[in-house]
C-alpha cells in the first residue's frame, strides 16, 4: 500500500515538474503570450486519461509555472483552477473508457470559459470576451487537441509500464 501511494506522489511530482519546464520553454520561445497562446505544457492535460495522479500534478504544475513566469496573482489562481477543472473533467470523462478522443475536451472548454475573463479583468485587455474565447480556444485546440493527442497516442503503447500503479 505504501509503494502505491509513493508512486502516485512521484507521478504527480514528475507531471508538475514537466508542466513547469514546458511552460518555461513556451515562454522562452514567445509562444505563451499574445493573441493565441500555445503552451506545450497544456499537452499534458490529457494525462488524466492514464492516471489520476495527473490531476494534482497538473494543478500544482500550473500554479508553480504561472507564479514563476510572473503572472498576476489572480491569473495564477484562476488559470490554475481552469487547469484543475480540465484535468478533473478529463479523468471523470475518460475513466474506465477507451474513448481517448474525449481527453482534450474538458481542458479546452475550461480554459475557453475561464481564461478570457482573466485576460480581460486582470490584464485589462480591450478585446471582447467572445474574441478572447476564440483566441484562447485556438491556442488550446493546438496545445491540448493536437499536441495532447499526439502525446496520448505516443504514450498509449507504453502506458501500462509508465503509469503502473500496482507499486
Amino acid at each position: 500500500m505504501k509503494n502505491k501511494k509513493l508512486l502516485y506522489l512521484v507521478h504527480a511530482a514528475v507531471i508538475a515538474a514537466l508542466y513547469v519546464v514546458l511552460t518555461y520553454l513556451a515562454n522562452l520561445l514567445g509562444l505563451a503570450s499574445g493573441a493565441v497562446q500555445i503552451r506545450f505544457s497544456e499537452a499534458l492535460t490529457i494525462l488524466p486519461y492514464f492516471t489520476p495522479a495527473a490531476v494534482p500534478g497538473l494543478y500544482v504544475g500550473c500554479l508553480l509555472a504561472n507564479a514563476l513566469t510572473g503572472c498576476a496573482f489572480w491569473d495564477v489562481i484562476f488559470g490554475s483552477i481552469a487547469t484543475l477543472l480540465g484535468a478533473v473533467g478529463t479523468y471523470l470523462l475518460c475513466r474506465g473508457r477507451k474513448r481517448e478522443w474525449l481527453a482534450p475536451i474538458p481542458p479546452i472548454l475550461s480554459n475557453i470559459l475561464i481564461v478570457p475573463w482573466v485576460i480581460s479583468i486582470v490584464y485589462g485587455s480591450e478585446d471582447s470576451i467572445p474574441f478572447l474565447m476564440l483566441t484562447v480556444g485556438a491556442g488550446e485546440l493546438i496545445s491540448c487537441g493536437i499536441l495532447g493527442m499526439i502525446l496520448l497516442q505516443a504514450l498509449k503503447k507504453k502506458a501500462s509500464v509508465i503509469f503502473d500503479t500496482n507499486g
